[in-house]
C-alpha cells in the first residue's frame, strides 16, 4: 500500500466518522475494513495505529486549525476539508517521517479528488498558516 493510499484510507476513516457516535467508532473501523477487498492483517494494523495516534491528537489538532482559519468556525467548515486539514496537521505538526512540503501537496490532492471547486485553494490556505 503507497503512502497515498495510506493517507487515502485514513482520510476516509476520519470522515466516517463525523457521522457516528463514539461510542460505534471500533465498530465503523471493522465496517469500513470490510468493505475492502484487499486489505492484509498488517495493513489493517498499521491503519488502526495511525487513525488512533490521530484520533488522540484530534484536540490539538482543531485547536491549531481554529488558530489558522481567522474567520471560520470549525463547525461551519465542510467535513471534507476539515477532516483532509486534520490528517495534514497531524503530519506536519505531528509525524516526523512526512515532509511539510509532501503533507501539503497531498491534501491538495485530495481536496481535489473528494471537495467542492474552491476546496484545494481553501485547504491550501489554511495549511500555509498552519506552517508559520
Amino acid at each position: 500500500m503507497t503512502r497515498r493510499e495510506i493517507r487515502e484510507h485514513l482520510f476516509r476513516m476520519l470522515f466516517r466518522k463525523e457521522f457516528h457516535e463514539p461510542t460505534e467508532l471500533e465498530e465503523q473501523v471493522l465496517f469500513y475494513f470490510d468493505s475492502l477487498e484487499s486489505i492484509t492483517p498488517e495493513q489493517q494494523e498499521y491503519l488502526n495505529v495511525r487513525f488512533d495516534k490521530i484520533n488522540e491528537k484530534l484536540g490539538e489538532i482543531d485547536t491549531i486549525l481554529a488558530n489558522a482559519s481567522s474567520g471560520w468556525k470549525l463547525n461551519r467548515m465542510g467535513k471534507v476539508d476539515l477532516n483532509i486539514m486534520r490528517l495534514a496537521t497531524f503530519e506536519i505538526r505531528f509525524d516526523d517521517e512526512v515532509p511539510v512540503k509532501v503533507a501539503i501537496n497531498e491534501a491538495i490532492e485530495l481536496a481535489k479528488k473528494y471537495g467542492g471547486d474552491s476546496s484545494a485553494s481553501f485547504v491550501n490556505g489554511i495549511l500555509a498558516k498552519v506552517i508559520d
